[in-house]
């Protein structure tokens, strides 16, 4: 490794998913530690080989290495979701490794995971190590300040609206419905950011529920709802976007009880990362929808094609659009800035900007000790976006139960009586509180 400089060495790494502009956060970092005096260590993988102890998967970084990589996708130095944090050992291991290489400052990229990691990191240091973490996700569910996005959700979403526009004409011209599965493991921003963009048919997100329990048959039965709205319109086609989030919010066993048999292996198996998650993409998701919403529409007398679509790994390592090219400039520049601040000396911080300026926003207020993650950043259901959103979905709604000529309709496409179809369908509306046990 590089020697000489007068501040030492800073160690950049990436942990969690990828999203569209890291290298741009680790072009900037990079340049700046250089200009400021460091010497840059670029560590491959996140935590990977540290947690081991391996030093060998470290490299120099210069700025003739970086200065054109901020408009490429994907990460230079690869990432991974090892939690260094889940033994004493494999901590011990990062720090003595970050000892051997002799690193001061340390500029990590991930999500809240990778930041209670460099939390701990910062914290067994005992001040040997300033730290910096720069938040990113596609999910853009951490909570940082006002509005601001986490770096990637918008190039995300950009790519993802228009390949959900593609996906809608194929709908329109075949006469079909798309079934979307969104990336976005606890929030509904990228799905509903998605969806209301490309004027989709409709989305259906985890915070629409309110945090009460949800069970696969009223998911089923909003999108029956909405394509049984259509047909009675005159109108075939359709896309509806659903959050992957949606199955954290219903649980193993909301997922199970409308599967047949409560068999839920036969759309893969339960099974949860270094961190606890649920291994979403393990669950086919789009595929369980599919099938149980043409179950539901046989016994309805509803002839349909559904296709189901995963969306979500097509948007990761994209190329970043100009907002994240320049927004990952500053968070690269600011963490740098940061750690050279009298204020790193004090506490480590995860790295946000407000109306132009740096924020450093220190762990202990950002990260819950027990959970030791962030507070999620729901979507505001409450608010006029949302409200909008709504307006401009197809769903079955209050007023189509309240008016007899629009109920009357509805229950026809589907050959019920205006009863039969309140009954079936109303809860979905608000009509009821408990869903009706006819399917």
């Amino acid at each position: 490794m590089a020697t000489g400089t007068d501040k030492g060495k800073l160690a950049i790494l990436v942990g969690g998913g990828p999203a569209p502009g890291i290298n741009g956060v680790i072009s900037a970092a990079t340049i700046e530690g250089i200009n400021q005096g460091f010497a840059v260590i670029g560590v491959r993988d996140g935590y990977k080989w540290l947690a081991q102890g391996d030093t060998h998967h470290c490299v120099n970084l210069s700025i003739a290495a970086v200065k054109d990589i901020h408009l490429r996708g994907g990460s230079i130095l690869g990432t991974s979701r090892t939690n260094p944090t889940k033994s004493e050992t494999s901590l011990a291991n990062v720090l003595k490794a970050l000892k051997q290489l002799g690193a001061t400052a340390l500029v990590s990229i991930g999500g809240d995971d990778t930041a209670f990691s460099a939390s701990q990191i910062y914290k067994q240091a005992g001040g040997a190590i300033r730290v910096a973490h720069v938040p990113k996700t596609i999910d853009n569910d951490l909570p940082l300040p006002g509005s601001t996005p986490t770096f990637g959700f918008e190039t995300a979403r950009h790519y993802g609206v228009h390949l959900l526009r593609n996906l809608a004409e194929d709908a329109r011209t075949t006469s079909r419905w798309y079934i979307v599965i969104s990336m976005g493991r606890t929030a509904g921003h990228l799905a509903l950011g998605i969806a209301k963009a490309a004027a989709a048919t409709l989305a259906v997100i985890p915070e629409e529920f309110r945090g009460r329990a949800v069970s696969i048959d009223e998911i089923c039965d909003i999108v029956v709802g909405s394509i049984i709205k259509r047909r009675a319109e005159g109108t075939l086609y359709g896309v509806a976007v659903l959050a992957e989030g949606l199955i954290e919010a219903m649980g193993e066993k909301g997922l199970m009880s409308g599967i047949p048999g409560g068999q839920l292996d036969r759309y893969g198996k339960v099974k949860r990362d270094d961190h606890g998650h649920l291994h979403l993409a393990e669950i086919e998701f789009g595929r369980m929808m599919k099938d149980l919403l043409s179950e539901r529409l046989e016994k309805l007398g509803v002839k349909m094609t559904l296709i189901n679509k995963d969306l979500g790994y097509e948007l990761r390592c994209a190329d970043p659009i100009p907002f994240d090219a320049e927004y990952t400039r500053d968070l690269g520049y600011g963490a740098v800035k940061f750690i050279l601040s009298p204020a790193a000396a004090r506490f480590g911080a995860i790295v946000s900007f407000g109306d132009g300026a740096l924020v450093p926003l220190p762990f202990e207020k950002m990260l819950n000790p027990e959970t030791k993650r962030m507070t999620v950043r729901r979507v505001n259901v409450d608010g006029e976006a949302y409200e909008c959103a709504c307006h401009y979905m197809i769903r079955l709604e209050r007023s189509d139960f309240e008016s007899p000529a629009q109920l009357k309709k509805l229950a026809a496409s589907v050959s019920m009586t205006p009863e039969q179809f309140r009954e079936r369908f109303g809860y979905v509306a608000g009509l009821k509180n408990e869903a009706s046990v006819a399917r």
